[in-house]
């Protein structure tokens, strides 16, 4: 057996202090380290803005400033800008908008469901994406949930619907019908077969498995009529709910109205893809408001995550349409179609609780409600 040998009477190594042996170690992992950064890291050409960046960021504090205006009572119009008052645009947070807070006072957090209840009424919910078709289905099944989901029973409710001259589809976004193994006479009644189908295969428990937005997109992108725009506006909304706690800060995927915004904010995307220019702007937002001397008033501390920046970016794409004719996205559309409509005074908001905003909420409307009454 061979012995490992060891340093030896005449082999003595040198005996170090321990000032000396920290110093020659930190330069030994500094050396390893730059050695490291010299072979890994290469500089990425910044994207380049157009003057459409600049109006991306004031366009995102006017916007938000009409919020909190409406918020606090104040008379129409909200807003000096033109543009603003005459068109409809959402708000700086998607999270705001009446549709997101519906489905989050009203369908996920009315009441306490399991987890597959609240996957099945936040997907029906968005599938159709209308409220008046969701208070449609609600008055005639009750609660909605999974006993009470008979894809039969909601065909011949939607059908009537249908029937009766009624839209049971949001104008938002255009659900498509589906590969054609899977296609009906009627597309609400291929939805309704897909989400069934997807309940029994154990959707929701797969997506409450999952570790991350990404993860969670790649499920959904994966089911038949779930293109990457839906599926990455389904997992945010799912990601509302109590059953999952993931960061909107770690994965975006733009959509149609977002690419078109990006293209007209840059005139180059340097070295950036356009998901990676959404991570890179929503970086940068104290940066670039403190450059442009702008105050922004976050959503009671929380600041515009990458959903957020991400539906700037399609808003600001129509917005410069008007203000900004000259600069050509890829659609080349040169007016904005909708019109904006009062609803009445909005209700002060309310978040998923995981987001600790609601207590702050709260203290507002009360100091607002006390200016009023001189209090």
């Amino acid at each position: 057996m061979r012995s490992r040998k060891g340093p030896g009477p005449g082999r003595r190594r040198p005996v170090l202090n321990s000032d000396e042996t920290q110093q020659g170690r930190r330069r030994r992992d500094a050396k390893a380290q730059a050695k490291v950064r010299s072979l890994t890291v290469v500089k990425r050409r910044a994207p380049t803005p157009s003057v459409v960046f600049n109006t991306y960021w004031r366009f995102a504090v006017e916007r938000q400033e009409i919020f909190f205006r409406r918020l606090q009572g104040n008379s129409a119009p909200w807003t000096t800008d033109t543009v603003l008052r005459e068109h409809k645009f959402t708000n700086a947070y998607r999270a705001s908008d009446r549709v997101s807070q519906y489905l989050i006072q009203q369908v996920i957090y009315p009441r306490e469901y399991s987890l597959r209840d609240t996957v099945l009424r936040i997907l029906l919910f968005k599938i159709f994406n209308k409220i008046e078709t969701w208070e449609f289905l609600e008055e005639a099944l009750g609660d909605v949930i999974e006993p009470n989901f008979s894809v039969e029973r909601l065909d011949q409710l939607l059908s009537r619907a249908l029937g009766a001259g009624a839209s049971i589809y949001s104008a938002a976004y255009i659900m498509p019908s589906g590969p054609v193994s899977i296609r009906q006479a009627r597309k609400h009644r291929m939805h309704l077969e897909l989400l069934a189908d997807l309940l029994r295969k154990g959707l929701p428990e797969q997506l409450a498995a999952v570790r991350g937005m990404a993860e969670l997109y790649t499920q959904l992108v994966s089911l038949p009529s779930f293109g990457p725009f839906l599926a990455y506006q389904f997992a945010t909304d799912l990601n509302y709910s109590p059953y999952f706690a993931l960061s909107e800060m770690e994965f975006v995927m733009p959509g149609p109205g977002a690419r078109d915004g990006i293209r007209k904010c840059f005139t180059s995307l340097g070295d950036y893809t356009e998901a990676e220019v959404i991570q890179w702007v929503a970086d940068r937002q104290s940066e670039e408001f403190a450059a442009r001397g702008l105050i922004f008033k976050s959503l009671w501390g929380r600041s515009l995550q990458l959903i957020d920046c991400q539906n700037l970016f399609c808003e600001v794409d129509k917005y410069a349409r008007v203000v900004h004719p000259e600069v050509i996205g890829h659609t080349g559309r040169m007016r904005i179609k909708q019109r904006f409509v009062s609803k009445g005074s909005p209700t002060l908001p309310w978040f998923p609780p995981k987001w600790g905003l609601n207590d702050r909420i709260r203290e507002h409307g009360q100091r607002a409600s006390d200016a009023a009454a001189g209090r």
